[in-house]
């Protein structure tokens, strides 16, 4: 049987495989390791082992003033993440202080011979600041990147033997880069990065408290979900309920009265 038949087969079958349903780990170490940039620790993931695949997402104080690696992630224990609200310090609005750490691996057994190019990704980042929840969602490997124009992202990729901090990029800038991309998407399980939301939230103020969950799945070629993460950014004091529009809220008070005046006729 050719290793392309062997990889269809399996990604048809994985749900059934063993590790289905596994429970959420909180503060794990993703698997190999952090392979983007340098000095970056393990730990403090949120993350999904189901189907043989690991899915980890984690947020983190990105900068601290002083220049070096942060590694201070300010995990709750249980998927939550705290951070002060306002601007990060040696940034400029609408940089925050904090960013989200999100990490790929199809085949973190090494038993699936899965490589990110048989999966799909969604990626949900909720962009509103209050306890209701708007969410932008968008395939992190495969979709366009919106910097480049086309599909190719600057992710650190690698597989289960790639070191602290020795990911390979892929160079966006090149003619070739398109095709760099999906070669290496071929080649390799693992992908990871670190986010700024304002990158990607269409309207962000680093200094509004808030709430914003984030959400990380893997589906097979039959778009069936085979793991799924997800964490939550507490900023400040969090998030707080919506007050309902003037129009909207007179609507619901003419709908109560009417149902007192209902009770109080049938009573």
């Amino acid at each position: 049987m050719k290793k392309t038949a062997i990889k269809t087969l399996a990604a048809a079958t994985l749900l059934t495989a063993a590790g289905a349903n596994a429970a959420i780990i909180y503060d794990g170490n993703v698997t190999p390791d952090v392979i983007f940039g340098g000095g970056n620790a393990n730990g403090s993931y949120t993350i999904d082992r189901d189907n043989g695949v690991e899915l980890g997402l984690r947020g983190k104080l990105r900068h601290n003033g002083s220049g070096a690696p942060e590694n201070t992630f300010n995990s709750n224990g249980d998927g939550t993440y705290s951070f002060d609200a306002g601007v990060a310090p040696t940034q400029s609005f609408p940089t925050a202080v904090w960013s989200f750490e999100w990490s790929i691996n199809t085949d973190y057994t090494g038993n699936n011979q899965l490589k990110l190019a048989d999966l799909s990704f969604v990626l949900g980042l909720d962009t509103n600041p209050s306890l209701s929840t708007a969410f932008t969602t968008f395939d992190p490997i495969h979709a366009n990147n919106p910097g480049s124009g086309n599909v190719c992202w600057d992710h650190s990729l690698g597989d289960n033997a790639t070191a602290n901090g020795a990911g390979v990029e892929t160079n966006c800038g090149l003619a070739t880069a398109v095709a760099d991309y999906a070669t290496n998407l071929t080649d390799y399980n693992v992908a990871q990065n670190s986010w700024k939301p304002h990158w990607f939230f269409p309207v962000f103020d680093p200094t509004v408290d808030g709430t914003y969950n984030i959400f990380l799945a893997a589906m097979n070629t039959a778009g069936q979900e085979l793991a799924r993460t997800e964490i939550q950014i507490i900023v400040g004091q969090g998030g707080s309920a919506e007050v309902p529009e003037p129009a909207t809220l007179l609507l619901m008070l003419g709908g109560l009265l009417g149902l007192s005046r209902r009770f109080a006729k049938n009573g």
